[in-house]
Order: structure tokens, then sequence, then C-alpha cells
């Protein structure tokens, strides 16, 4: 068992820890929106936010009320987030990815009132797709007249104390049973561990971090975000979403101090034809998180980007999310081969999966954590919630791994089943219950594959129906419109049987063995 060091937590909301930050650095820049030319002080920040959240009350809304937010990176996403902490309001993250079978899951299951959104961008006609699913709700739309008057229709919000321990957050997470489950999150949860990142990257309000990650995800609104109001540092958002030129660009003309990727993010950036051009020597430290590291990357970030101080991060939502993290200090190997130490005021234990024993220094099992990134539970399910969380207070996260004798911790698989693409956490079950709504599809199994650029992608083998006839890429096309992209299988297989044990159960390593020996990927496998 291993403890990160002791600290004293912040014992606040979210709203009171604006409020501080405002009062401490009124006229430093707070957020830098880019691709929206904007550009605000904490102090300018602040009143927009109070708009918000009397927005909010105009709508009708009280604490504890859920609104949702479907959208890409842009300002309106930071001023709801705090505004609804501002109120009392909870935030319900949903993935801009997401088409009408996954949003009409989410908008039935978390009981929003209203949800935020863009009419369209380049990729997604957003009001098209909400018009078609059947659970209806208050749209209000940021490009659109809609968004004016929510303003507009301002009023006081309720008195009622907002308190540390309320839920601020829910992040749908998929699961083993594969319906997405809400996970809860409160003010003290997802503050302390962005002020904890924060302390471990040695951020003050001197810094700017430039921010190409979503903030659909923990990564963008906790280690970004949050991070950014608990010490008073420069948000930057060079776009939408990822552009890795966009990205290049901010660090450079925006003197970005700290910056933030999947590791497929930091390829993009080191690839692209004009990475020679920009000035990167503004840059100190960063995380690097979602999926694991090649080596030779990290030296390059290290050497090409100035990132001398380049961290790790490992977590999950469910954890508010980093349990572990490497130091700014450690050295390259430490960085590459592990996963960190335990974040301070955290508890992390190796145990064997069966019998919930912990195991000593070395030995393979189950990383568990406890302490305050622990969520509150998943929304409406109890027994979900008693599956993850056992009654001394420690979270299974799932995840195989190994403590050194260092301190450090080593991932060595995920015990269920998970696939993590590019940063993206996908469970087949969710993927292979989807595709058995094909009319054509009588058998499925998904299975996740390595992959020098995402980590792993997404593989499903397929037997048809009797007579039924459907091309891979039929199948494919199918799904578009109706999943979310990096859901979709890179390669749909059709086959005439599985491979199966003896009592009938799908073998899907010897699946993989066989998509890893037909595409020539060992390399990357052992790598």
């Amino acid at each position: 068992m291993a403890s990160g060091p002791e600290v004293e937590l912040l014992e606040i909301t979210i709203d009171e820890a604006l409020r501080r930050t405002v009062e401490q650095h009124p006229e430093r820049t707070g957020v830098v929106s880019r691709h929206q030319n904007l550009r605000l002080t904490w102090r300018e920040m602040e009143e927009r936010v109070e708009q918000v959240a009397r927005g909010l009350a105009g709508l009708g809304l009280e604490p504890g009320h859920r609104v949702g937010i479907w959208s890409t990176n842009n300002l309106e996403w930071l001023l709801l987030q705090l505004g609804c902490a501002r109120a009392g309001v909870v935030l319900v993250n949903v993935n801009p990815a997401y088409r009408s079978h996954e949003l009409g899951y989410v908008l039935e299951k978390s009981r929003m009132r209203a949800l935020f959104l863009r009419e369209r961008d380049h990729r997604t006609d957003y009001r098209a797709v909400l018009d078609a699913v059947p659970t209806k709700v208050r749209g209000v739309y940021f490009d659109h007249e809609s968004w004016d008057a929510f303003l507009k229709g301002g009023m006081s919000y309720s008195s009622r104390r907002v308190d540390r321990n309320d839920v601020t957050n829910i992040q749908y997470t998929s699961g083993t049973t594969g319906s997405p489950k809400g996970v809860l999150l409160t003010h003290r949860n997802i503050l302390n561990n962005a002020w904890l990142i924060a302390r471990q990257m040695r951020i003050t309000a001197e810094d700017v971090l430039c921010m190409p990650v979503p903030l659909y995800h923990c990564f963008g609104c906790v280690m970004s975000s949050l991070l950014c109001v608990a010490t008073g540092a420069a948000l930057v958002m060079p776009a939408p979403s990822f552009d890795p030129l966009a990205t290049l660009q901010a660090v450079s003309e925006e003197r970005a101090t700290a910056l933030y990727g999947v590791p497929s993010m930091f390829i993009a950036e080191l690839q692209h034809p004009r990475f020679g051009e920009f000035d990167l020597s503004s840059l100190r430290t960063g995380i690097m998180a979602g999926a694991p590291c090649p080596i030779e990357v990290m030296r390059r970030v290290v050497a090409d980007m100035h990132c001398h101080q380049m961290t790790i991060a490992y977590g999950q939502t469910e954890s508010s999310p980093v349990i572990t993290m490497s130091d700014v200090g450690d050295d390259l190997e430490l960085r590459v081969t592990t996963v960190g130490r335990a974040m301070p005021a955290t508890e992390v234990k190796i145990v064997e999966p069966k019998t919930g024993q912990t195991l000593p220094v070395g030995e393979l099992g189950e990383l568990c954590t406890r302490g305050y990134l622990v969520m509150k539970g998943y929304d409406g399910n109890p027994e979900a919630t008693a599956d993850a969380i056992d009654a001394e207070g420690w979270l299974h996260t799932g995840d195989l791994a190994v403590m050194h004798a260092n301190g450090a911790f080593g991932i060595r698989g995920r015990s269920r089943d998970m696939i993590i693409r590019g940063g993206e956490n996908i469970y087949p079950r969710e993927i292979e219950e989807f595709l058995f709504t094909h009319p054509a599809v009588a058998e499925v199994a998904v299975f996740g594959l390595p992959d020098a650029k995402f980590g792993e992608i997404v593989l499903a083998w397929v037997r048809l129906k009797p007579e039924a006839e459907a091309t891979s890429e039929q199948i494919r096309s199918w799904c578009h419109d109706r999943i979310a992209y990096f859901k979709i299988p890179a390669e749909i297989r059709i086959v005439g049987e599985f491979p199966m044990t003896v009592t009938g159960k799908l073998q899907k390593f010897r699946m993989r063995e066989e998509e890893i020996r037909l595409r020539g990927v060992h390399e990357v496998e052992t790598a």
C-alpha cells in the first residue's frame, strides 16, 4: 500500500476558489479562446459567470437541478461550468461526438432540464440530432438568439449555500454492462484534484496552460479549467477541437508554459510539416495521459518542445480523475515506464482481484484507491456503486497494475476489457450491444488491437444471420451518425464462426492474436 504526501485539502467550493482568484489576480488574463478571438481577465470572467448563474435562475433552475452541455471547446463551456457551480446547478457533460443513440440515453438517464449546445459545426447538425431524439429537453443554442435571451432573462438565484460536498458535475463513462453510467463528482472531489495536479506541476498564476484536450473530459474540465481557477494561471484554448497547427501557433504566440495532450496529439504536433517554424521555448511542463507514452515521443517532447518537466498522469473519471502522477523532477525512464506515484492525500493499493487481499510490492493485481478523490457514486445506480466502491471506501479501478519498490506504479492491463483509443475509454460490450441492432448481424465480438498512433484501435468480428447480406463497409457506414466516431470499429471482419471454449465462451484473445498476425503489428504489440 502507498500513500501520497499528507496535505491540507481545500475545503471550499469551486465558486469560492474562483472568487479568491479574482480577488488576488483581477487584471491577469484568465481565459483566451483563440478561435473565438476572445481574451478575458479573471475579473471579466467573474462578471460573465455571474450573468450565467442568473440566467440559469431565469430558466427556473434551482440548486440540484441538472443541465447538460453538448459542445466542443469554447468560452461558453467554461462560463456554464463556473456558473452552474455558483448557482448550485449540476452540469452534465455530453460528448460532442455523441449521436442520436447515445444522446437519447443520456437525456433520459440524467433528467437534465436544459441542454446547451451549438446549432451546428463543420461535423454535425446538432439541432437536427436533438430534434430526432424521443426524449425532449429545452435547447439553448450558443450560436443563436436563444443564448442572448438566456443571458438577458437572468434573475436572482437561490440563496441556499452551496456546500463543497454537493455534486457539481456528472460525467458519463461506459460500463461493463454496456450502458454508460453517470459519475457523480463533488466540488471537493474535482477542485482538490485540480489543485493537487497544479501543485505537482509547480503551476502558479505566472503560468499559461495551452489546452487542446476536450472540455467534456476530466482532462479538460478538471485538470485544465479548474486548475487555472485554483491557481490564477491563464487557460488558452487553441481551437474547438484538436488541431495540431493551431496548438503549435497558440503555444508560440501566447508563450505557453504548459501543454496537455494524449500521446497521439503530441505525435501529430511533432510530425506537423510546419513544426520547425514555431518558437516553443516558453514551454516548461505539461501532462501526457490517456494512453501509454512511447519513450521516443517523450524524448522528442523534452528535447524539441522544451518540456523538460513533462509529466505522466493516470486515473479515471470515478477518481476525479488523477490517482497517480509523475513529478517534474523524475527521470525520463520513470516517466515512460510507470504512471508515477500516489498523488498527495491519496491512498493506493494493489489487491488480488478475486479475494481482495493486499499484495506485496512487485505482484500484479487490481489497483484500488481511497480518499477525497473517490466519486460520490453512480447516478441512480446503487448496485454499480457498491460494485465499484467497497465497504471501506476503496474504489476498485478494474485496472491491473504493479507497485514498484520506488513507490511508482505500472499499469499492465485492464481487467474489465476496456479499450483506450487516443485517450477515449471504450468498452467492447457497449459497441457489441449496438452492433447487435443491425438487421444483418447475428453475433459480434469487439476487441482492441495495438496501434502506434492511438495506442489501441477498435476491431469487430461479425457473423451474419443466415441468408443475410452485408459488407464490412456497409456496417461501418451504418454506424455513422448513430454512435460516436471513436467507437466505430476501424475494421469489421465478416467471419463464419468464432473461436470458442468448450463451454461456448468467445475467445477474444485468439481473435486478437489472429489480427496481430494478419496485420503484422507484432512490433507495436511488444513495444
